[in-house]
């Protein structure tokens, strides 16, 4: 007996190990070699919620854009893990040895860093200075943080209120004000929204470039633009902090000379490395008032409506019911809880599926979600859905809101016994929840008696099996540690699916081909062709042009016929989706981008 014990221990211990899974922050980048003047990408990520990131000193690298913050959700079985990534895009300036320093970040109140990564620089193409010459002109770059440059030039945050209710959404915009030119930015600090849940504004128009607009602050005329817009709601009551956002701008000012030359020319300058940092803001969150508040009350805060419906209000046992509930309306719609429903006893019933379908403008989130519940009724009969009760808080008219959906009746009609033994009874047979609390039947056949350890149950066969739980643990742990590593790769999976994300655009194309759409045939192939290079070179969709594509196809040694036919396929693509092409077919077009593709991930 104690065998079983010690194996049993040994189970469970490796079970603990299993679950217990140890926050990472990772460090990576696609190339440690890279030539002067090339671009390449350095990623942090951290599979937990965090605060505080504080990036390394790139030095003897020139940043290009970054951090470019992203968040993704991934729920199993109920467990939901949020993996935060912070990636830099650098160019090599200097040839030599150099070390990317660790960056640390905060997670759970443990501070955790990073591996610093080392990088070799090789001679490649002459990097440009960002500062030049012009007529002859003292050009300088000064840090500086001048009280006349900032109150010509300052970031603030602007939020649409300060005293809200605990869960009621509000917006704050990053705003920059200027009244000097602007030559090069560089965010250094994303704010610390601790405290809320925070769902940023995505303007597609805002994507390309920032957009700038004339704004009077104080009297003076700004030039005024939006750099980070998000939607808030307090996750608990009291005074909330959202932190200052950092960033490094780099200013040209004019320099008062003397020389008439000088001045008929157009005067010296200077270009000021300038720190810019918003003042923080103190959002005051009250808690929701008890008075009046209903007992199907579960958080929701903002307006909204509900509705129920059902696919059929007659069908018979064992068959599938669906009952559905959208909830739409404006407020913390994504924070809402699972809906209280109450079920006839007989209908067994399955989790539901959400779907959510929102937008976020600044005026906040508004939208729908939708909970798809499965039903199976096991007994025929007549039943009745009972209302449900949905209840809300207003911020608006501060009061409690209660909803009342329909009730529904369903008639069950008998059902095939053969189809669930377990729920159902034939004609000559009782149920059997009525049968396990009855006398049970009597054995009448012939028994026979075995000594314990006769059987299965403490033999070698027995004991075989409870030891190959232990290794297959042991696999399974390293499977899932090999499969972690292979994907926190960002670089590799985008270059695996490359060739898939590829082959789903040209499918489309090949449907549009078939159904004569000129313009959407030629917008698919474009894409296939543009993204595939994108993913595949490494390579951000929106530094994609013709001389990009041809020096990146041309460091992986592809021979410049290739090269030449993807250029001449992508000229051609974007010409025809403004003017006719008639010396082509689109059919050829179809077949010369499948081989391109193909070619390239034959040879890379």
């Amino acid at each position: 007996m104690k065998v079983k014990y010690y194996i049993l221990t040994f189970l469970l211990l490796w079970t603990s190990i299993l679950i217990a899974q140890d926050v990472k922050f990772t460090a990576g980048v696609n190339k440690t070699t890279v030539g002067t003047g090339e671009q390449f990408q350095v990623d942090f990520s951290v599979n937990g919620s965090s605060s505080n990131f504080n990036p390394p000193n790139f030095s003897g690298f020139q940043v290009l854009s970054g951090p470019n913050v992203s968040t993704s959700m991934e729920s199993i079985n109920g467990a939901t893990t949020v993996t935060n990534s912070y990636s830099y895009i650098l160019m090599a300036v200097k040839q030599g040895e150099f070390t990317i320093g660790p960056a640390a970040i905060v997670v759970n109140g443990k501070r955790l860093s990073t591996n610093a990564i080392r990088m070799k620089v090789v001679k490649g193409q002459p990097v440009q200075q960002s500062s030049g010459q012009s007529n002859g002109a003292d050009n300088s770059i000064i840090e500086g943080n001048t009280a006349d440059l900032a109150k010509s030039l300052f970031i603030k945050a602007v939020v649409d209120k300060t005293n809200v209710y605990l869960g009621e959404q509000l917006t704050v915009s990053f705003r920059i004000y200027t009244r000097v030119g602007i030559e090069d930015s560089r965010l250094d600090k994303v704010p610390d929204l601790n405290g809320f849940f925070n769902q940023d504004i995505k303007n597609p128009q805002q994507q390309q470039q920032v957009q700038w607009r004339v704004e009077t602050y104080k009297g003076l005329k700004y030039n005024t633009a939006d750099l980070k817009q998000t939607i808030l709601f307090p996750e608990h009551a009291g005074n909330l902090t959202i932190e200052p956002m950092e960033m490094t701008l780099l200013v040209r000012q004019p320099v008062q000379s003397k020389d008439i030359m000088d001045q008929f020319f157009g005067g010296s300058f200077k270009e000021v490395r300038y720190k810019a940092k918003s003042a923080p803001v103190v959002i005051h969150a009250k808690p929701l008032p008890e008075a009046g508040k209903p007992d199907s009350f579960a958080g929701a805060v903002g307006s909204f409506n509900i509705e129920t419906s059902i696919d059929k209000t007659e069908l018979k046992a064992n068959e599938a019911l669906n009952y559905k509930v959208k909830v739409t309306g404006a407020g913390n719609i994504k924070l809402l809880k699972t809906v209280n429903t109450n079920f006839p006893a007989d209908f067994e019933k399955y989790d539901p599926k959400i779907t959510d379908t929102t937008t976020e403008r600044a005026s906040g989130v508004a939208g729908s979600r939708i909970y798809n519940y499965l039903l199976i009724p096991r007994h025929e009969g007549e039943f009745t859905i009972d209302p449900i009760k949905f209840s809300y808080f207003n911020p608006a008219t501060e009061r409690y809101v209660t909803l009342t959906s329909k009730a529904f009746k369903i008639k069950v009609n008998k059902g095939v016994a053969e189809n669930n033994v377990t729920a159902l009874a034939g004609a000559d047979k009782q149920d059997i929840k009525v049968l396990d609390k009855d006398i049970r039947y009597i054995k009448t056949s012939d028994t026979s008696l075995s000594k314990p350890g006769d059987g299965f149950f403490g033999s070698a066969g027995y004991y075989l099996l409870l030891a190959i739980g232990p290794v297959l643990c042991i696999g399974a742990y390293n499977y899932r540690n090999r499969m972690l590593k292979l994907n926190s790769d960002i670089v590799l999976v985008k270059n695996k699916r490359a060739g898939k994300v590829a082959a789903k655009h040209l499918a489309s194309a090949q449907k549009q081909l078939l159904a004569n759409n000129t313009t959407a045939f030629y917008e698919d192939v474009f894409k296939g062709i543009y993204g595939y290079l994108s993913d595949k070179l490494n390579i951000l969709y929106a530094n994609l042009d013709r001389e990009t594509i041809a020096f990146a196809l041309k460091t992986k040694s592809l021979d410049e016929q290739l090269v030449s036919r993807v250029l001449e396929t992508l000229d051609l693509c974007e010409m025809a989706r403004y003017a006719p092409v008639t010396h082509i077919s689109k059919q050829e077009v179809f077949e010369k981008a499948k081989g391109i593709i193909s070619d390239i991930e034959n040879k890379i």
